[in-house]
């Protein structure tokens, strides 16, 4: 039976022994974790099939709508676009389970650090990375983390888990901490703070104090030369040498 607690793509297909089942299942082999996927063929399938084979995605919870697949089901760089929007979220959450996977994709991490069981705070910045930084996407991964898991990285920003929820920016070089969290729905507030990295002005500012253009009129410039808190995630990157976050844990 369906579990409608998860992520679930079902193809309806007339026969296993053929290309658009074979493209699904191509598919599915690379994205099993992700999503759960199901296939029907033959009669039980026939009244998905009135316009042919057919892909749909079921979002998870009982009421969630349907989304069908409208592409050539043999295009696999199609399908597995489609798919993959639909099975990885846009914010994931880091574990120290995933934590080295994630590093090796090589992009830079905006992580929100939250409660548990807080999910209101967790909802609002899925709600604001949809809505300001989905053209980010392929340049920066958007994670959440639990903050009594990832206490040490919060201690790098001189941050505890009584301080959650915060968001970060862990560059592999450097963590840059997003000034403070209710400024999150400011529309543009929380792109500028992606872009700022992007440009090196949180690597500039970190180490010469504000730029000209941000400080007030009459205001005297000052060379606050400061260096920002080491990165803390890129411990995470597999090392034979290095003494990992991820051993760091085991051996606590």
């Amino acid at each position: 039976s369906l579990q409608r607690s998860r992520r679930n793509i079902i193809g309806y297909f007339e026969q296993k022994d053929s290309d658009n089942y074979r493209t699904f299942e191509r598919v599915a082999n690379i994205l099993h974790d992700d999503c759960v996927f199901l296939s029907a063929f033959g009669a039980i399938s026939k009244a998905e099939r009135f316009s042919g084979d057919n892909v749909i995605y079921k979002p998870p919870g009982e009421n969630a709508p349907d989304m069908v697949y409208l592409g050539s089901l043999t295009n696999f760089d199609l399908i597995y676009a489609w798919t993959q929007d639909k099975c990885v979220p846009l914010v994931r959450e880091i574990t120290f389970e995933n934590g080295e996977e994630l590093t090796e994709e090589g992009l830079p991490f905006l992580i929100l650090f939250h409660m548990k069981d807080d999910l209101e705070s967790l909802e609002k910045f899925q709600q604001e990375v949809a809505r300001q930084l989905i053209g980010e996407k392929g340049t920066i991964n958007f994670l959440h983390a639990d903050c009594d898991k990832f206490r040490h990285p919060l201690l790098h920003i001189q941050k505890t888990p009584a301080d959650c929820p915060v968001i970060a920016i862990d560059s592999f070089r450097h963590m840059y901490v997003f000034p403070d969290f209710s400024d999150l729905s400011v529309p543009g507030k929380l792109k500028q703070f992606v872009l700022d990295l992007h440009s090196g002005k949180l690597h500039r500012e970190f180490h010469h104090g504000p730029d000209p253009t941000d400080v007030a009129p009459g205001q005297p410039i000052q060379d606050l030369a400061s260096s920002p808190p080491e990165s803390s995630f890129q411990k995470l990157a597999p090392s034979e040498h290095r003494y990992t976050l991820l051993r760091e844990k085991d051996e606590l």
